[in-house]
C-alpha cells in the first residue's frame, strides 16, 4: 500500500510539533504562539504542501442542507 503522506511531509510535521513543544511555533497571519496539537500538524502539512511534498488535498467543509437544519428545530 502506498504512503498517504511523503517522508518530507512527515519531517515537516515532526519539526512543527517540536517547535510547539518548545513554545516557538507561531501561526502565519497573527504570529501568535500555537498551543494546539492539531494546529501544529496543520501548519506542518501546509508547509510541506507549499514545498511540493505528497500531501492529500485539504478536506472541504460540508454545509448542512436547509432541510436537515429545519428538522433539528
Amino acid at each position: 500500500m502506498a504512503r498517504k503522506y511523503s517522508k518530507k511531509a512527515s519531517a515537516k510535521v515532526r519539526r512543527a510539533m517540536k517547535e510547539r513543544k518548545a513554545g516557538t511555533l507561531k501561526s502565519g497571519r497573527s504570529g501568535r504562539k500555537v498551543k494546539s496539537r492539531k494546529q501544529a500538524i496543520a501548519i506542518g502539512l501546509s508547509e510541506a504542501r507549499a514545498r511540493g511534498a505528497k500531501v492529500p488535498k485539504k478536506a472541504s467543509k460540508k454545509r448542512k442542507s436547509a432541510r436537515k437544519r429545519k428538522s433539528k428545530r
